[in-house]
């Protein structure tokens, strides 16, 4: 993490301050630190260049953390079934074990050859209105966010797609944020290989309690983090702490009417922020004044299931097909 984060930083569970023993640094970056909070003790660190800061009393769950590492011990249980994923043509897989085998390149370091193959699996994945629609507000994201120089921190981050297009083409630092330490770790050496890290920094942390001091961030994003953070309780509230300036938001919503999608929603504990109306209440109570930037409505499908990993899926929803709003929200 870069340097210049110490001063935007506190404890997470007090709102204390942040003492740091950083053992090594290189140029601009703490690569090591132990980190004490003076008021609540709390112990905090950075590992690997990765800030993390997790406090022990909210349980998290991180779901792509969960899928990684389900998948990596499930394949070195079956040995047959990882050489036959891992050696057959990519164009004989179906898009779900192609997108399978990409999490396998992109565990074993060869992130190249990892790329095209979830370039390739999410072609046959995802619609091509979901693709589209998709593109479409990043897009648009990262033409606004070129009118700004000040650090921009990613909400929920993940795998890091829209960090990875704001490394590309800003000039600003990038903070890329998301609970699970290790897929952090798995964005920075991937950024790394395809010489994007130079003014990213990534932070580990609950969404719902932030390292931020008040005020301390010009501009937040997100691409779809909202709707994924479970029992999101006072979040919108916890960010409205922290931003100084605007949140820039890519999320998607479902139709309210459509029963056998919102039946899984409810069932997989996904939070209200979903549905539009009621996220954009939220967001009021929360203090915000939200608006919708742009739109884009297009056909989602269930997504396809593994044949070599057999019946293994990718996203819990839909179940059923529907219609699908991309919002490029803009909250101040």
């Amino acid at each position: 993490m870069h340097k210049f984060l110490i001063e935007m930083l506190e404890c997470p569970r007090c709102h204390g301050e942040l003492a740091w023993d950083i053992t090594q640094a290189l140029d601009d970056r703490v690569e090591f630190a132990q980190i004490n909070c003076h008021i609540c003790s709390s112990e905090y660190e950075v590992k690997h260049g990765v800030g993390q800061f997790l406090t022990p009393d909210l349980p998290g769950e991180d779901l792509w953390e969960q899928v990684d590492g389900q998948l990596i011990q499930y394949l070195r249980q079956n040995p047959q079934i990882e050489k036959t994923l891992m050696e057959v043509p990519l164009d004989t897989l179906s898009p779900a074990d192609q997108f399978f085998r990409g999490l396998v390149l992109e565990e074993n370091g060869e992130y190249g050859q990892a790329k095209i193959t979830l370039d390739m699996a999410n072609k046959g994945i995802y619609t091509a209105d979901y693709l589209a629609c998709s593109e479409n507000m990043i897009n648009i994201a990262i033409d606004r966010l070129k009118n700004n120089h000040e650090p921009v921190v990613d909400l929920a981050s993940g795998k890091g797609m829209l960090v990875e297009r704001m490394a590309q083409d800003l000039t600003r630092y990038i903070i890329g944020t998301d609970i699970s330490p290790r897929v952090l770790l798995g964005n920075r050496r991937r950024f790394e290989y395809f010489d994007l890290y130079d003014k990213v920094s990534f932070l580990a942390f609950d969404a719902r309690r932030t390292p931020f001091k008040n005020g301390a961030v010009n501009t937040l994003t997100t691409y779809q983090g909202l709707p994924n953070i479970r029992e999101p309780g006072y979040l919108l509230q916890e960010l409205r702490r922290i931003v100084s300036g605007s949140f820039l938001g890519i999320t998607l919503f479902f139709q309210e009417d459509n029963q056998e999608n919102n039946r899984m929603i409810e069932k997989i504990g996904l939070s209200n922020l979903i549905y539009r109306r009621s996220a954009f209440e939220s967001f009021a109570r929360a203090g915000w004044e939200v608006e919708t930037i742009k739109s884009c409505i297009g056909k989602a499908l269930p997504t396809p299931v593994g044949v070599v990993i057999e019946g293994a899926g990718i996203d819990a929803i839909p179940v059923a097909e529907t219609k699908i709003e991309w919002d490029l929200i803009l909250a101040v």
